[in-house]
C-alpha cells in the first residue's frame, strides 16, 4: 500500500462519510427518527461508553471508519486492477455490511435510538448507506492515483 493510496482513500472516506452523516442528520431533522444518533453512537463500547463525547468527536469516530473503507477501496481497486464496473461492485460489497450494522447497533445502544425492527429507520439507514456506496466510485476517480 502506497502513501498516495492511503491519502486518496482518506480523502474519499472523509467526503463520503461526511455525505452520509449530513444525509442522516438531515433525515433525522426532517422525520425525528434518530438515525444520525445511531450512526454516531458509541455508548455500547466498553471504553467509550463511560464518556459523554461531544457530537463533533462522535462524528470524527464515524469518519475514521469511513476513511478505513476508503483506503481499502482504493487499495483493492488498484491491487486487483479492478475495472470501472468492478469498482461499483466493490463499492457495494464494502458498503453492504454497514447496512446490516443497523441491527446490532440498534440492539446494543444505550442511548435512545430507533428500535431493532423500526421499518422507517431501516429504510433511512439503508438509503443513507446506498448514497454512501454510490459516492465511492466517482470519488475514487476524482481523487485517486489512477483516476
Amino acid at each position: 500500500m502506497t502513501f498516495k493510496q492511503i491519502g486518496s482513500g482518506t480523502i474519499i472516506g472523509l467526503v463520503s462519510g461526511t455525505l452520509l452523516g449530513f444525509f442522516l442528520k438531515w433525515m433525522q431533522g426532517m422525520t425525528g427518527i434518530k438515525v444520525y444518533v445511531l450512526l454516531l453512537n458509541v455508548d455500547f463500547i466498553p471504553v467509550f461508553g463511560d464518556k459523554d463525547f461531544p457530537e463533533w468527536m462522535e462524528f470524527l469516530f464515524h469518519l475514521v471508519i469511513s476513511c478505513v473503507i476508503g483506503v481499502v477501496l482504493v487499495y483493492m481497486i488498484e491491487r486487483l486492477n479492478v475495472s470501472r464496473k468492478g469498482a461499483w461492485i466493490l463499492s457495494f460489497a464494502l458498503t453492504a455490511p454497514t447496512v446490516f450494522l443497523y441491527f446490532p447497533l440498534s440492539y446494543l445502544a444505550i442511548k435512545d435510538v430507533p428500535g431493532l425492527l423500526y421499518g422507517e429507520a431501516i429504510i433511512l439507514w439503508t438509503a443513507g448507506h446506498l448514497l454512501y456506496a454510490l459516492s465511492l466510485p466517482p470519488l475514487y476517480y476524482l481523487f485517486s492515483v489512477r483516476g
